[in-house]
């Protein structure tokens, strides 16, 4: 048979034990925590990380544990010609799951849990695909090493600590986007602004507000009390508006006030289009309530105007700018907490090579600062590899030889850990147009995709290593 049925056929045989590897990685809640001695990002991600060793291990791959920050895997001993990077820390699960997200699940054609898809399924796909290279017993020139990280999700000070100490090598790709390639990442800027106020006594008025949990997730729920108003009220001026708005509303009555909680649909903060805000909603539906003028009351009429619900370009704060290679900018109202003293939010935007730090970050910065508020953040610069080189050309061959699809070279709003790697792409493990629920309830890698994945990893080590 030729390499590339030979592979198909070992993956195929294989099927059971990949699933099976992808659940025992998922059953580990590998969040961020306290760091500890030997567990720099907290007791999760270093349990993983030991979890991760024991398979590579039991694939015969060799194993070198980086201060449990990463693990390389090697194929061989020889020069590497590829690394491959994945990770094994995941963001919280949340709420609104159909199973237990640290149970993986099987239901139509799909398996469910935390990592699944980000990014413990494509992770163990690779660790099967240099497995399967290895068995197959192929002649190689060169070695292809698995780098498995711990902090991708919370600033991936992991990788940063790995290439301090290792060489890249010539060729990079990550299995934590979708097909075909991503060669372009958009830049990142993160805005935190707060205002402070003495402490208020007129009603009606906002006594507290909170939504969001991480500011690369756009947030479904957000709550807020309002003293001076009951339920009642507060349910028949808003309940039409909460419809039209497309969120849940739920409001009780307490002693401090109307309790007032809108549900929405997270999403990833980098595609705020396919999700619905639960901040921008409850917004915007605190800014219709007969409020009395106040601090707090300006603030959030001032953050509805600025932040409008359904404006994921940056219209309200005027960097709303597109260019053909990067697409648009995005952005997403993330954090929001309100007490007694003050305002503190944030949001998130992914920004296209057209954006600078006079028309995107000064402009910011005057809107929230001429409404009041006091503002810090910082603009990280866009990834871009060019389409014509021989190492993305192979990773398209082998997507385009086991999926019969095109390939084509794509940009991303989010990072991955090759924003900072020269030449770097991200190269799977989700096939276009299939939704994983990245970030949010249900979370979920497709089972024929997985497979095929794996296949296509196989195929591409191969060409790049032979």
């Amino acid at each position: 048979m030729d390499i590339r049925e030979r592979i198909s056929s070992w993956v195929d045989e294989h099927e059971k034990q990949l699933i099976g590897d992808i659940s025992r990685l998922v059953a580990i809640r590998s969040v961020a925590g306290e760091p500890a001695p030997g567990m720099p990002f907290g007791e999760g991600p270093a349990a993983a990380l030991a979890e991760a060793e024991k398979l590579c291990r039991e694939q015969g791959l060799t194993v070198t544990n980086y201060d449990n920050y990463v693990l390389g895997a090697d194929l061989n001993e020889k020069e590497s010609a590829v690394d491959i990077l994945a990770h094994l820390d995941v963001v919280a699960e949340g709420e609104g799951w159909s199973t237990d997200p640290y149970k993986a699940e099987i239901k139509d054609g799909c398996l469910y849990g935390r990592g699944t898809d980000d990014d413990k399924g494509p992770a163990a796909a690779a660790v099967y695909a240099l497995s399967c290279i290895r068995q197959l017993n192929v002649p190689l020139k060169k070695n292809a090493r698995l780098i498995l990280g711990t902090d991708e999700e919370s600033g991936s000070k992991d990788i940063e600590y790995y290439y301090s100490k290792v060489r890249p090598a010539p060729n990079t790709f990550s299995p934590d986007a979708s097909f075909p390639v991503y060669n372009t990442e958009k830049g990142l800027f993160k805005c935190t602004f707060s205002r402070k106020w003495a402490g208020e006594s007129v009603i009606p008025r906002v006594t507290e507000l909170s939504g969001g949990f991480r500011i690369n997730v756009l947030p479904s729920d957000a709550e807020a009390t309002v003293a001076g108003i009951s339920a009642a009220e507060a349910e028949g001026l808003l309940s039409e508006k909460a419809g039209k708005l497309g969120v849940a509303l739920i409001a009780e009555d307490t002693p401090a006030g109307a309790k007032l909680r809108v549900k929405g649909v997270s999403a990833h903060a980098s595609t705020p289009e396919e999700g619905n805000n639960g901040i921008t909603a409850l917004t915007e539906l605190l800014s219709l309530l007969p409020l009395a003028e106040c601090e707090s009351t300006d603030a959030v009429k001032k953050l509805k105007k600025l932040f409008p619900h359904g404006d994921g370009e940056g219209r309200a704060l005027g960097i709303d700018m597109r260019d053909d290679v990067s697409g648009a900018l995005s952005l997403t109202f993330s954090l929001l907490k309100i007490d007694a003293d003050g305002v503190e939010g944030s949001f998130d935007s992914r920004v296209p090579i057209c954006a600078t730090d006079e028309n995107c970050r000064q402009k910011a910065f005057a809107a929230l600062e001429q409404a009041g508020f006091t503002v810090t953040g910082q603009m990280r610069p866009p990834h871009h590899t060019p389409a014509d080189t021989p190492f993305i050309k192979s990773l398209l061959s082998s997507y385009e030889y086991y999926t019969g699809r095109k390939g084509e070279c794509l940009h991303m709003g989010g990072g991955t850990y090759v924003h900072d790697i020269e030449g770097g792409v991200a190269f799977g493990a989700s096939m276009p147009g299939f939704d994983s629920h990245l970030h949010g309830a249900d979370e979920r890698v497709n089972i024929k995709d997985i497979l095929t994945a794996c296949k296509i990893f196989a195929y591409a080590v191969y060409t790049l290593c032979s």
